[in-house]
This record gives structure tokens, sequence and C-alpha cells, in this order.
């Protein structure tokens, strides 16, 4: 396959204005939908953590500690599975991850603490293919330019919404049927999904049904990826940045009521401010930085995200003085959500649809290991120097990704180009 072969439709498809997000919305429901159910076990198993351990007559550190297994599972699975997410249909890996996530509910729902240990596994190992299928799936229904790109990011949007909202959605049927019914519903809405993208599979025609990705070995799926440009580090940096800010949120409780006196109760409201500051910074600048002629480009505007993410990180654990810690916090959030956007649509526009599956499963593990590498990392600063130790370990590694990013910008090819290089790679490794 050659380059000018692939680069002419890559262009045509290019140029294609970016439809609007309702409209996207109608056509990637079940996408959507489906990447708001992949957060619900865990939010009802953070949320009931007490009870769960009551009814699972153990204690609330040992329960709490099962969180962890679905963690390294999504880490290892994520990674070990990553180059098979373009070598099927997306949607039937996005539906075997929605059976998956329906069965490992209903064994967590019976409250046996070895259930629940599976529970936590499948869930973390499901998610881990679940997310990356569908944030691929909704980009190659697009094509492979800005409408891709913006899909995407509709995804990524989708989930922080969920995140922010979900415990106060879940918590009104558990009233009624308490927190084994909420595991039993996520059970059956999953299924329901499972059948809905098996059913849309066979109407539809997907990018990823070309030979060429089928012909993609394992390991080859691996190289295609490392040869293509800014890849490696764009990885790097969804890394780091969840490293950062899933530290951070780890000890954000603990500062508020140290230095603040916030109690449970009017921190509930600090923890909503920095869910809504990352929602809407996520959904504008997904439609931004995709929009068919942006003031600023996608890699400038991974770059002001970071800047702003070191100077509100920094400056939070130096300040006294409650409304510009509240600031800082919205902020911090805000510049989070436009990094995690901003990598999302350049891993979609860069890698093409025979390696965006392959790179965003990467992604998504490399966030995995984030969350604890950034939780025991914080802690070690904390430990060391107190908050000011904290601001300096969270500081370092926003540093260090504002190193991979003038790597992401530096020689950074158009989409055009980066879509021709994605497909050649494919075609030839």
């Amino acid at each position: 396959m050659s380059v000018d072969a692939v680069k002419g439709p890559a262009t045509d498809r290019a140029e294609e204005p970016v439809p609007g997000d309702l409209r996207m919305a109608r056509t990637l429901w079940p996408v959507l939908l489906a990447s708001a159910v992949g957060l619900l076990p865990f939010t009802v198993f953070s949320t009931y953590l007490v009870p769960i351990a009551d009814d699972a007559d153990s204690s609330v550190a040992a329960m709490g500690g099962l969180r962890g297994l679905g963690g390294l599972a999504a880490l290892l699975v994520g990674t070990a599975l990553a180059p098979l997410i373009d070598r099927v249909p997306k949607e039937w890996a996005a539906a075997g991850a929605l059976v998956a996530l329906g069965a490992s509910s209903a064994l967590g729902a019976s409250g046996d603490f070895v259930l629940l240990a599976v529970f936590c596994l499948l869930i973390g190992a499901s998610t881990s293919v679940l997310n990356p299928a569908l944030t691929a799936a909704a980009a190659d229904r697009f094509g492979t330019g800005k409408a891709a790109g913006r899909a995407a990011t509709l995804v990524t949007a989708t989930q922080s919404m969920t995140a922010m909202l979900a415990a106060p959605v879940i918590a009104l049927p558990a009233l009624f049927w308490g927190w084994q019914g909420d595991l039993f519903g996520v059970t059956v809405v999953s299924l329901l999904l499972a059948v809905v993208f098996v059913a849309r599979r066979k109407k539809d025609t997907s990018p990823q049904d070309a030979p060429d990705a089928r012909r993609l070995g394992y390991l080859a799926s691996f190289k295609a990826l490392a040869a293509v440009r800014g890849a490696v580090p764009l990885l790097l940096i969804g890394f780091l940045r969840t490293a950062v800010f899933m530290g951070y949120l780890s000890y954000l409780a603990a500062f508020y009521e140290e230095r603040f006196d916030l109690d449970a109760g009017l921190f509930a409201f600090v923890w909503t401010l920095s869910g809504a500051s990352f929602f809407v910074s996520n959904l504008l600048t997904g439609r931004i930085t995709n929009s068919a002629a942006p003031r600023v480009s996608t890699e400038r505007m991974l770059g002001i995200g970071l800047v702003a993410a070191l100077v509100s990180v920094v400056g939070f654990y130096f300040t006294h003085w409650l409304p510009l810690a509240l600031a800082m916090t919205a902020l911090h959030a805000a510049s989070h959500a436009v990094v995690a956007a901003c990598v999302v649509s350049l891993i979609v526009r860069r890698c093409g649809t025979t390696l965006r599956g392959s790179a965003l499963s990467l992604n998504a593990a490399g966030q995995s290991l984030g969350v604890f590498v950034g939780a025991a990392l914080g802690g070690a600063g904390l430990g060391l120097a107190g908050y000011p130790g904290t601001a300096a370990v969270f500081g370092a590694l926003v540093v260090a990704a504002l190193g991979a990013a003038v790597l992401v910008r530096r020689g950074s090819p158009s989409d055009d180009e980066a879509e021709a290089e994605a497909e050649t790679e494919a075609g030839t490794a």
C-alpha cells in the first residue's frame, strides 16, 4: 500500500465538516451509554464500601484493598490485549467486555468476599477492554480527521460527567433495592447493550475491516505504534497526567480538612466543583481542538493545559486562603481535562483506524498504572516534606510531561500525514 493511495481518502475525510455534538450523540448513543455504565460497578463499590464490608463479614480496610485488584487487572489485561483491539470488530470487543462486566456485577451482588474479589478483578479486566474499544469505535464511525477526534472526546466527556453524577444517581435507587440491586441493574443494562452492539455490527461496515488491519501481527502492532510520530510521548503524557491528578485527588480531602477545617459534608462541594470543572473543560476542549479551523493547534493546547496544571498543583499546596484554594482546585481539574482531551484527540488522529484501538488500550493501561504511582509518590512526598514535598513531586511529574509534549509538537505531522503513516506502517509491518 502506497502512502499516496492512503493519503487521498484520508484527505477527503479530514476535510469533511465536524458534525454537531447532538448529531454525534444520536449516532453514538449506545457507545456513550456503555461508557457511562462501565464506571458504575466500582462507583457502587466505593460508595457502599462500609455496608458491603459488613455483608461480607470483612473489614473496610480489607474490602477496600480489593479495589487495587481491579487496577492491577486493568494494567495487565489492557497491555496484553492492546494489539487485539484492532484485530477484531471493535463493537464485538465492546460487547464481550459488556458481557463480562454484567457477569462480574452479578457475582459482586452476592456479597461473598471471594466473589467480590473476583468482581474487582473482572471489572478491571473488562473495563480495560471496554473503554478503548468504545472510544475507538466512536472514532471509526467518523473517519480519521477532526470528526473522529471529536467523537472520541465525546466518550471521555461522558465518562467524566458520569464520574461526577454517578454517586447521587445510584444512591436514589439503592434506597429501594440496596447496593445489590444497583449491581443487578448494571448487569441487565450491560447485557442489553451487548445485544445492541452485536445487532448494530451486523448492519455496519467499519474501517477496521481492512485486510491490512487483520494481517497486522501481535508484536508488529507494538512496533508499528512505536513508529507513529508522537505516539510514545502521548502515552507517557497520559500516564504522567493521571499520576498527578489521581495522586492529588488522593490527598485532597485531607488537605482541605487540615488547612481549612472542612468536614466531609462541606468537602462534597469541593469534589463537585472539581468534577464539574473537569467535565465542562473536557467537553469544550474536545470541540475546540477538533473544529474545522481551530485558532490554537491541539499540540499547543496540550502545552497550555500542562502549564496550567503545573501552576495550579504547585500553587495549591502553598495556598492558605480558601477562595484561592477553590480556584486552584477548579483550575487544576480543568487543566487536566484539557490535557486528557488533547491526548485522546491526537492519538485518534495520528494512529489511524488500524492502530488507534491499540494506542487507546495502552493509554488506559498507563492510566491504571498512574493511579498507583501518583498515590504512592504523593504519599512519599507528603511523608518526607509535608505538602511542599507533595507539590514538588507532582510538579516534577508535570515538568516531565511538558518535556514529552515538546517531543509531540516537534515535527508534528498534519492529520493527513499521520493517517497515511499509520496505515502504511500497518500495511508493511
